[in-house]
């Protein structure tokens, strides 16, 4: 490793150094809204030069190709191929669950219908067909009629028996034009309250849709690229990969110093142009202070204190990650200076 200067800390490799695949989440990584997030296709295309990029969607509602098209519109060098929806790994877990070829009641769009078509189930909208299975995803369109048909579906029978239940995600909300609105984990909220239990999880953060995606690329050397850390970095961390989280989207400073250990990323920038980047190292010196480029942080106790402010913005963010997340300390026990998670790149 190099060092950059007195005081200016040590460097390691840029982030992409070494990997065979990265994985890009897509809404707050890629775009925002229908528009593209200023830099990223730039830099996916020139990291796409080196290596395999696989782009992994929670978003049950638009099929692959759908997403492609979306994704090439926006001057990205992508196919169907080359995305893996949560649709589709619903129906690898669905494969596993019931015979070929079963008829299963779909709550959802044409995300779901498309995937479990090409694997060759059969579709019903209503609990009176006998289905063998309800597999749920986010659609617009989604109401109370069809949670009600779920719920009708996956009622305990006499006999005791219940219907596999798989759900494609678990997202809480979903990024739209006019703000947040409910996403699919809300949906599901609905229908576990009125049967009293849960899903199967197969998007992120549970680890079927990255082995769908490991399996579609042949390689499990990937980096997880994302803005959200309950889903593409938690699903990364269970999966066993790196993470590298991107100031463009919805989880921002505040969230980041508060991390659980299942959510700290391994990487954070504030724009894709960093994946090329040498990324600069945490250093722990003495009295358990922490550097990250000209930045300084210590914890006294609950105390968070800035020791040098450095300066680089993002260096004060990532010591302050480091000091917080290395305390084994609760966040909300702490006391942290505004300055260590003021948004910059807001």
């Amino acid at each position: 490793m190099a060092l950059f200067g007195r005081g200016k800390g040590r460097f390691g490799d840029a982030p992409i150094a070494g990997r065979e695949l990265l994985l890009a989440d897509l809404d707050g990584v890629v775009y925002r809204g229908p528009g593209a997030i200023p830099g990223a296709v730039e830099e996916l295309n020139r990291a796409a030069e080196s290596v395999r990029i696989g782009y992994l969607t929670n978003n049950a509602s638009r099929t692959d190709r759908a997403v492609a098209e979306h994704l090439s519109g926006l001057g990205l060098r992508a196919g169907a191929d080359d995305v893996v929806t949560s649709p589709q790994a619903a129906v690898a877990l669905l494969r596993e669950t019931v015979p070929a070829g079963s008829t299963v009641l779909v709550i959802g769009g044409d995300g779901l219908v498309d995937e479990l078509g090409k694997a060759g189930f059969g579709v019903t909208r209503s609990a009176e067909d006998d289905p063998a299975a309800v597999v749920q995803g986010f659609a617009p369109e989604v109401g109370w009629e069809q949670l009600a048909e779920a719920s009708f579906a996956l009622a305990e029978r006499a006999d005791g028996t219940q219907l596999p239940w798989i759900a494609t995600n678990t997202d809480w909300t979903i990024p739209v034009a006019r703000g947040l609105a409910p996403g699919n984990g809300t949906l599901v909220s609905a229908v576990h309250t009125a049967v009293q239990r849960l899903p199967i999880f197969a998007g992120k953060p549970e680890t079927p849709i990255f082995e769908a995606a490991f399996d579609r690329f042949g390689t499990r050397n990937a980096l997880m690229l994302g803005d959200r850390l309950d889903t593409d970095i938690k699903g990364a961390r269970a999966a066993g990969i790196p993470s590298l989280h991107v100031l463009t989207g919805v989880d921002r400073p505040k969230q980041l110093v508060a991390a659980s250990r299942d959510m700290q990323p391994d990487f954070i920038v504030a724009s894709l142009a960093e994946l090329h980047e040498p990324y600069p190292e945490t250093e722990r010196l003495r009295g358990d202070v922490y550097q990250v480029g000209s930045a300084r942080v210590v914890m006294e106790g609950h105390i968070v204190r800035v020791v040098a402010e450095g300066d680089q913005p993002i260096n004060l963010l990532r010591a302050g990650c480091a000091a917080i997340w290395n305390s084994g300390l609760a966040i909300y026990g702490l006391k942290v200076p505004e300055i260590l998670y003021r948004d910059h790149w807001n």
